[in-house]
Order: C-alpha cells, then sequence, then structure tokens
C-alpha cells in the first residue's frame, strides 16, 4: 500500500512540475496600462503609432521608463520629441529588444535594440541597461517581458539631435 501511495504522490509531482509556469494572459500595452504607473509611456507609444505593434505576438522585451523617469527628462526634449513623430519612434523602439529576455538571460555587453543601435548591460551593482537602472525586473506578459527602469533611454543618434 506504501508503495502504491508513493507512486500516485510521485505521478501527481510530475503532472504538476509538466504544467508550464503562468504567464500573464496581458500583452505588454495591456500590462502597462493596468500597471498605472508608465501613464506617460503609453500615451507616447500611442502618439508614435505603436500600440498593434507592442500587442503584435512578439515576443518583445520593454525597458519600460516609469512616469517618474519621464518627469526627469527636460520639458524642452518631451516637446521636441512630441513633434517629431520620427524621432519619438527612435526613442521608443530604443526601448524594445527582440525577443524575450529574462533577466537570468541578461549578459555583460551590448544588445541591439528594434530601433537599431545598441544598448549597453552592466550588471555590476544591480541591472543597467545604458545608465539606467532596472527597479523591477521579469514583469511577464502574454507577448514577451517587461523590465521596469528608472531614466528614459535616448540613443547616440537622437541625442546629438536634442
Amino acid at each position: 500500500m506504501k508503495i502504491r501511495t508513493s507512486i500516485l504522490s510521485l505521478s501527481a509531482i510530475m503532472m504538476v512540475a509538466a504544467i508550464p509556469a503562468r504567464t500573464n494572459e496581458k500583452d505588454i500595452v495591456d500590462t502597462a496600462v493596468a500597471a498605472g504607473s508608465f501613464k506617460t509611456l503609453v500615451k507616447l507609444v500611442k502618439d508614435a503609432g505603436l500600440v498593434e505593434v507592442l500587442k503584435s505576438e512578439g515576443p518583445f522585451t520593454v525597458l519600460a521608463p516609469t512616469d517618474a523617469a519621464f518627469a526627469k527628462v527636460p520639458k524642452a526634449v518631451l516637446t521636441k520629441l512630441a513633434g517629431n513623430k520620427a524621432l519619438l519612434k527612435s526613442v521608443l523602439t530604443y526601448h524594445v529588444i527582440s525577443g524575450k529576455v529574462l533577466s537570468t538571460d541578461l549578459k555583460e555587453g551590448s544588445v541591439k535594440t528594434v530601433q537599431g543601435e545598441s544598448v549597453k548591460i552592466n550588471l555590476h551593482g544591480g541591472a543597467f541597461f545604458n545608465k539606467s537602472k532596472v527597479v523591477k525586473a521579469d514583469i511577464l506578459t502574454s507577448n514577451g517581458v517587461i523590465h521596469v527602469i528608472d531614466s528614459v533611454l535616448l540613443p547616440p543618434t537622437v541625442a546629438a539631435k536634442l
């Protein structure tokens, strides 16, 4: 009887282990909206016409600046970005990496963004993309992952124009 109970217990454990980890049923955009701390990012994504892209299958890794991060950006810079859809799109796509890159996948070096330029990854004293610190990692969505960062990333080619 003990052997049969052990086999049944082992079978139950194996069945539970075979169930994949559940990800959020919401996509990147809906997850950001629901969080409530990405209002500026969501507005800019809408203004740039990128909503449908970030709602597509992906997978994508989004380096998402919070509203507090956008508050650090000079108003003149935000105004210039808001008035130039191409520049805005360039800045926003610089926050996106193709594929699902979890924090456990990060390695020192650099990674190419959807915008085309690379961000530098530094893992000393935390995880950083360029000088933006990851304050919350691995928010799983139905089409990728979000890493919350504490400042807005500017691609070098855009920064030179601002």
